[in-house]
């Protein structure tokens, strides 16, 4: 790959992966709620649910997804019913009280939590299965090595991207739990985004 074919690949990737969406809220969230390595932990998480979607854009099996509308729609409607119930337990518990310092971190909790967001999110397959061919042109040898590869320096800017984001909602962590009220609001405002993400989710199509 030329110079030019990897700086268009960085700096697409770069606004793709800082443009706010579910992976990075969750991680924003985490952060606030359970501290900075929490959060790096939810970082590691969310970019283990990209993998089976580079995976399935490399192999092949994203062009199945997209032409099984059934199977896009079991997986997109599983997606939406995941982010609906983080939306509403995250509103149910909007008022509980948090302790300052670093929170409990439950690892099997905050890995099923990240990867499962990701993983039950049938455009990412499809958006990987579009954007990683941009790169490789028809003809190429080595052509799905070369894929793999740009997925996982993808990957690698997800997580680092990811963990910048719930490192800096960590380190904010104590001043904003010391105003009740605050925490109060934060958390109905993430429990509307994951509903509005599943609303989003759920008018996706093919």
């Amino acid at each position: 790959m030329t110079a030019a074919t990897w700086t268009g690949f960085l700096l697409t990737a770069a606004v793709i992966v800082v443009t706010p969406g579910t992976g990075s809220l969750y991680t924003v969230a985490t952060g606030l709620a359970r501290g900075s390595r929490a959060a790096v932990l939810a970082a590691v998480a969310c970019t283990l649910g990209v993998l089976p979607h580079l995976l399935a854009a490399v192999t092949g099996l994203a062009a199945l997804l997209h032409a099984s509308g059934v199977a896009f729609a079991v997986l997109k409607y599983l997606g939406v019913a995941y982010l609906l119930l983080l939306a509403v337990a995250t509103w149910r518990g909007r008022r509980e009280p948090l302790e300052l310092g670093e929170g409990a971190t439950s690892t099997p909790r905050v890995l099923g939590e990240g990867i499962t967001l990701n993983l039950l999110n049938p455009k990412l397959t499809l958006f990987f299965f579009a954007f990683l061919p941009q790169f490789v042109p028809a003809g190429t040898p080595h052509a799905s090595a070369r894929m793999a590869l740009l997925g996982g320096v993808f990957a690698a800017l997800t997580f680092v991207v990811f963990s910048a984001y719930g490192v800096a909602a960590g380190t904010l962590r104590t001043r904003v739990l010391a105003r009740p009220r605050l925490v109060e609001r934060l958390r109905a405002a993430f429990a509307a985004s994951f509903a509005v993400l599943a609303g989003r989710l759920a008018l996706e199509s093919r």
